[in-house]
């Protein structure tokens, strides 16, 4: 079983999961465009005709999904993301610095990276696509 985090943008989604695979050292295994949709399928503005419908990135032996979503199939994808976070482990605290530095680069810092009582090093943001992170150093104690 895997339990797979599906990330919602409004038109960044493939800059968004290309970013992220650098960063992350991950593989885009698919990404496919509203203009490639089945003939029958919802009718479509063609002005979303590039954007992605569903995106899938390996990571690891963990993923991430994604898609571009038109305002008339989320109503709300303008808000700011709430009540989650894409949370990124590591047991190596230079790593996750490294991770946390670029994937904040241009987003905004909510907790900076630093040691805390339960981590060599945690740190939260928004990055510039507009999805929460979190960025932590596991302990091997305890």
């Amino acid at each position: 079983m895997k339990i797979v985090t599906s990330l919602s943008f409004q038109g960044q989604c493939r800059e968004a999961f290309e970013f992220y695979a650098q960063v992350l050292g991950g593989k885009i295994s698919a990404a496919y465009p509203y203009g490639e949709g089945p003939p029958d399928g919802p009718p479509m503005d063609p002005k979303y005709k590039d954007w992605l419908m569903h995106a899938w990135l390996d990571v690891a032996d963990q993923a991430i999904m994604g898609a571009d979503m038109p305002p008339e199939f989320a109503p709300n994808i303008d808000k700011p993301k709430n009540g989650f976070d894409v949370t990124f482990h590591t047991d190596d605290p230079t790593e996750a610095r490294r991770v946390f530095d670029a994937l904040s680069e241009g987003g905004q810092i909510g907790m900076p990276f630093a040691e805390t009582f339960w981590s060599k090093g945690y740190g939260s943001f928004t990055d510039k696509f507009g999805i929460p992170w979190m960025i932590n150093t596991v302990s091997n104690e305890g």
